[in-house]
């Protein structure tokens, strides 16, 4: 599939006439991307629907399920970020934009929840699990997707974003949750030197800077753990599921999953229209700013003394409405 999900037929329907969305051109170029888009998502949310039933069956046992999310994000997970900065070419001229794109649209966002976070008067225990449901994002979900529509060269500029926001969105995160604490360098700094998928990042940057490459047959074992990453990884999101966290907190849930679906992806094309970002820079950009947040923010809200009552919801209800909303923001984005 091509960078911009279809930007030939796109091109095409642009030059037509001013009621060229009532073409039959124009309608059929527009339903094959809508079509070639939902057969490249579908089976991502299929795995995560399986993993759900897998954990509720109990199968293979419920001590697999700590096991696998371990492994994956210690082991396999890693290796495909290693692997993919390893080999990206650095000297895209649009990294530094992209670069720019990502840290604009995180520092507006978390402008902006401060702001609402001053006018409501939140405690960091809940503020803490709002920010993370408007910040975070579910990187198995947004690297699954990446290569489903963009192949080994979106997987590269996706493991460049996520070089950027891993680390800021870890500190954003640990500050909005132990605010009131007070907070040091040592607390803000540790969870992103300990965190595998940064030092993974980092050792791809550095191998690639160096000019080492993957010899020997290490990009053929680096690729047999990547392969198996992302699906593991989409199972063991669905096994994360909670529905039973959904009741009670009905209006917080809707406006945060409204806020982080809809609201910041558009917030993220305004960014990459304004830095003039190419077509699969802006698609990337804007898919990882429409992922529902990390099912991770769970477990950091928990060992904070976080709402995590709160944020399983609002990782259970976000995932759950990204199987339409998903679709829906890259439809839009290229049409």
């Amino acid at each position: 599939m091509s960078a911009s999900l279809g930007a030939a037929p796109l091109r095409l329907a642009c030059g037509l006439k001013r009621n060229a969305a009532l073409s039959p051109i124009y309608m059929h170029h527009w339903m094959y991307r809508v079509i070639a888009l939902l057969l490249a998502l579908w089976p991502l949310f299929a795995l995560i629907v399986a993993g759900y039933f897998l954990r509720l069956k109990e199968f293979p046992n419920e001590a697999f399920w700590p096991g696998a999310e371990r492994i994956n994000y210690f082991v396999l997970f890693p290796a495909l970020l290693f692997s993919s900065l390893a080999t990206a070419p650095l000297n895209n001229p649009a990294l530094p934009r992209l670069a720019g794109a990502v840290m604009l649209g995180l520092g507006l966002i978390w402008v902006g929840l401060l702001l609402v976070k001053r006018m409501r008067g939140w405690p960091a225990a809940r503020f803490g699990a709002v920010a993370q449901g408007a910040l975070r994002f579910n990187t198995y979900l947004g690297l699954a997707a990446v290569g489903s529509l963009f192949g080994k060269e979106g997987l590269a500029l996706a493991a460049l974003m996520l070089a950027l926001m891993v680390p800021t969105v870890n500190v954003m995160s640990v500050w909005a949750l132990t605010a009131e604490r007070g907070v040091n360098v040592r607390s803000l700094l540790l969870p992103i030197i300990k965190n595998p998928l940064i030092l993974a990042c980092l050792a791809g940057a550095l191998v690639n800077l160096a000019g080492l490459g993957l010899p020997g047959g290490t990009d053929r074992l680096l690729s047999l753990l990547a392969a198996a990453s992302l699906p593991l990884g989409l199972l063991c999101v669905g096994a994360a599921l909670k529905p039973q966290e959904l009741s009670g907190e009905i209006p917080a849930l809707g406006w945060n999953s409204a806020t982080r679906l809809l609201a910041v992806p558009l917030l993220a094309y305004g960014v990459a229209l304004a830095l003039g970002l190419p077509d699969m820079e802006t698609s990337i950009l804007v898919l990882f700013f429409a992922l529902p947040t990390a099912p991770t923010a769970y477990v950091l809200t928990r060992q904070l003394g976080g709402d995590s009552h709160l944020m399983a919801g609002i990782i259970t209800l976000q995932t759950l409405l990204a199987a339409a909303s998903l679709p829906l923001v890259l439809t839009l984005l290229n049409s």
